[in-house]
């Protein structure tokens, strides 16, 4: 029988962002300083919560939020992360070179040290998604990373769209799957289209956690911005922690800023997988297709 810790308690950090950088960084701050004062021992923050969702325009000045990884920003966040004996998994934007650029989420374990990173693999260009101009697509593939508490994976926002990425995530051995995220609605289409797009967003993540038996934790940002001006994106919030068979633990609202805490057991990844066994029954040898853009008839 295994020994190890089997109730662990999530934290995400929902906040509005505004114009300045180091506002926002205090306000991620002080958001997991109160997850772990709740007895968060992992959490994670929203998609880019250092700036504004700068994406909803094409403009040069907005590399200058880059950083390295690692470098001071996450120095800081592993000294964060040690004082409060936390994993913490912080989305930034890196600079991995002159003209290459990735929507990075560093993974720090409780003793502050940087396990290692996640680059966002799918990368939207939608109207007021503009980040095909700012981020190379992720080339470090789908990971897991032993923490202190918990088996970890990690995936950012348009990612959580993709069942293969989340598959391969818990395949790698994940027991909690985290989306750090930036979503919300145009303005002009929320009265005819909002609810079905929001509930189309939640419906699959909680199916990514039923198909793959591992909890799932969503932290999306609220507020509405348009840094730009223009009409902006109205950020709907809604963070949610959800367990093996989908069912939602915690939820936030639409546009308060929360600090979401629930405890998990991670027995329950057992129980499901072995009870609901679809990893056991995948047809691995009938699936060499999916490598293809489309099955031509």
């Amino acid at each position: 029988m295994s020994t190890k810790q089997q109730k662990v308690s999530v934290g995400l950090v929902q906040h509005r962002c505004g114009s300045d950088p180091e506002v926002n960084t205090l306000a991620m701050e002080k958001g997991v300083r109160e997850a772990a004062a709740r007895g968060a021992q992992i959490i994670s923050t929203q998609e880019l919560f250092r700036s504004q969702y700068f994406c909803q325009v094409e403009d040069h000045k907005y590399f200058s939020f880059a950083e390295t990884i690692p470098g001071s920003g996450t120095e800081a966040l592993c000294a964060l992360a040690r004082e409060l004996d936390v994993v913490l998994i912080a989305s930034l934007f890196e600079r991995r070179a002159a003209g290459l650029y990735h929507n990075t989420a560093a993974i720090i374990d409780a003793d502050g040290s940087l396990l290692g990173k996640y680059r966002k693999m799918h990368i939207p260009d939608d109207p007021l998604f503009y980040e095909k101009f700012y981020f190379t697509p992720g080339d470090l593939g789908f990971l897991s990373w032993q923490t202190k508490y918990a088996v970890i994976g990690v995936c950012v926002c348009w990612d959580q769209w993709y069942p293969e990425a989340a598959r391969l995530t818990a395949l790698r051995g994940a027991e909690i799957l985290f989306y750090p995220t930036a979503i919300g609605w145009h303005p002009t289409e929320k009265k005819q289209q909002g609810h079905r797009q929001h509930s189309s967003w939640e419906t699959i993540q909680r199916g990514h956690a039923v198909a793959n038996g591992c909890y799932v934790a969503v932290a999306n940002r609220v507020g509405h911005e348009a840094p730009d001006g223009g009409a902006g994106i109205e950020f709907w919030g809604q963070s949610f922690i959800c367990d093996p068979s989908g069912e939602i633990l915690q939820k936030g609202s639409v546009s308060e800023e929360e600090i979401l805490v629930a405890e998990i057991d991670l027995n329950f990844v057992e129980v499901q997988r072995t009870h609901w066994p679809f990893f056991r029954d995948r047809r691995i040898d009938a699936y060499g297709d999916i490598t293809r853009r489309l099955i031509d008839t």
